[in-house]
């Protein structure tokens, strides 16, 4: 397999900082706010997920595209990072399995990446500056332009980007036979999530966004879920006063990630913009309930405020806390049937030690009491 002609690229930071390196994927120019992730494997997954939409992607494993693109392992229809930035994009690949190689799904997807960049430096930079919005380019090197381009790039802070990746139309998915049904409520959901409430029994309805809770309802379902999704969850007040209704209905809740914010919200607990996020498949996490400790995937540059959540002892309990850092990893609803967790224990390609949560909600949906 012949390697595509690189062209000469750039990564320009907000803070003026610059790498050189050469064109991966599609030349042409991207930007977004700038993050990375840890993980060793599922590049796939990364570029798919809902959640990093707008965002360009920083991988700290060397190799990138080495076990080529197998369309199944997708999180949703499309790549839904802004842009790639990596090390060694590796063309050639050698699994049997894999449909395409990286290139040729790049060219599919029309994805912008830069590679030969010093991944570590631009990791240290992070960490310590904190996120910030970049712009990488192989059409142009000319810096005084860039600039310029990546002036006009909105922070995430305050961005709400949910409705723009959520499903535009409702849509069913499972058995319509199972005994379980969830209304799904759509901020950027991720293919593994509605595979593991299949598999549990569970079929379900998935909303746009911007749906009422009355229009939920109708689904007649056991269960409501709160997906993951991008962007800052303040501005999403449509989502909020949903979260506040199925609160007062009583009826079994579950967010992930995003949703979890958003359930943090609807019961006055504030959320805050981290200064790097957590992005990577070996977080460690404590369950506070049980004492075990999980290895988990993450991704997300928001949080729900510690200090806030613990101020609000009377309506939540925390259920999981972050070991690294410490911060509110899950949580759950006092006098409700409503539990919430910050990280993904859906994990595609891994690791699985959080997906008894499946079975967690399942188990409040089957309780009809």
């Amino acid at each position: 397999m012949s390697e595509p002609q690189q062209l000469p690229a750039v990564l320009l930071l907000e803070d003026g900082t610059v790498f050189h390196g050469k064109s991966a994927g599609m030349p042409g120019t991207a930007a977004g706010e700038i993050c990375f992730n840890t993980g060793m494997t599922g590049y796939q997954e990364i570029f798919t997920d809902p959640s990093y939409y707008g965002q360009l992607m920083v991988t700290t494993n060397v190799h990138i595209g080495n076990y080529g693109i197998k369309r199944t392992e997708a999180e949703s229809y499309s790549v839904k990072i802004a842009g790639l930035i990596c090390k060694d994009f590796n063309v050639e690949f050698h699994r049997p399995l894999a449909d395409m190689s990286i290139q040729e799904y790049f060219d599919e997807e029309k994805l912008v990446g830069i590679a030969e960049v010093d991944t570590r430096a631009i990791v240290r930079h992070i960490r310590s500056k904190g996120a910030m919005n970049g712009i990488i380019s192989s059409e142009t090197t000319d810096l005084e332009a860039l600039k310029k381009r990546l002036a006009e790039v909105p922070g995430m802070n305050g961005l709400e980007l949910a409705s723009k990746v959520s499903t535009k139309e409702a849509y069913v998915f499972g058995d319509p036979h199972a005994p379980l049904r969830i209304a799904v409520l759509d901020f950027g959901i991720k293919q593994n999530i509605l595979n593991c409430f299949a598999e549990r029994g569970c079929y379900m309805k998935v909303f746009p966004a911007r749906t009422s809770f009355e229009e939920l309802q109708a689904f007649n379902p056991d269960g409501y879920f709160l997906s993951n999704g991008p962007g800052d969850p303040a501005p999403m007040d449509y989502a909020i006063q949903t979260a506040k209704a199925i609160l007062e209905a009583d009826k079994p809740l579950f967010g992930i990630c995003l949703g979890h914010q958003i359930l943090a919200l609807a019961l006055g607990i504030p959320t805050y913009k981290m200064h790097h996020g957590h992005r990577g498949i070996n977080h460690p996490v404590k369950n506070m309930f049980t004492g075990h400790c999980e290895i988990t995937t993450q991704n997300h540059g928001f949080g729900v405020h510690h200090d806030a959540i613990r101020d609000n002892a009377g309506k939540v309990e925390v259920s999981h806390v972050n070991l690294n850092d410490g911060t509110i990893e899950g949580m759950r609803v006092k006098g409700k049937r409503a539990f919430s967790v910050q990280y993904h224990p859906e994990a595609s390609p891994g690791p699985h030690d959080a997906r008894y949560l499946f079975d967690d909600f399942v188990k409040l949906m089957q309780d009809k009491s």
